[in-house]
């Protein structure tokens, strides 16, 4: 499944951030492996982060992260600098973003109806 996140950096500390989030832990990584996240990109719009995630089942993830120790060594390095993250109608939650529009989708219902 692939999601999309939005969440906001504190105001003043996007160098902060970006330095910071230039690698994660390793062990981190080796989580992600194991509860399903296959990928994760971040772009940032001035203090807006948008994340798309490449997982199995992102509510499992989710889940999992919630007691992995090496997440909790990473919120606490890099929470200081998220002010929140938002759901779809912009409450605070890390509920993925409803998804528009997607331009394989598209391609893939036209060939369905050929």
């Amino acid at each position: 499944m692939r999601i999309a996140l939005h969440s906001e950096i504190k105001p003043g500390l996007i160098d902060g951030y970006v330095t910071n989030h230039d690698t994660i832990p390793d062990d981190l990584v080796e989580t992600f492996a194991r509860v399903g996240i296959r990928s994760w990109t971040i772009w940032r719009s001035d203090h807006r982060l948008f994340h798309l995630v490449e997982c199995d089942d992102w509510d499992t993830a989710r889940a999992a992260l919630a007691t992995d120790s090496a997440d909790a060594r990473w919120q606490a390095t890099i929470g200081p600098y998220v002010r929140f993250f938002l759901d779809a109608e912009g409450g605070q939650d890390t509920a993925p973003l409803h998804e528009v529009w997607d331009l394989a989708t598209q391609r893939d219902r036209s060939r369905e109806e050929v």
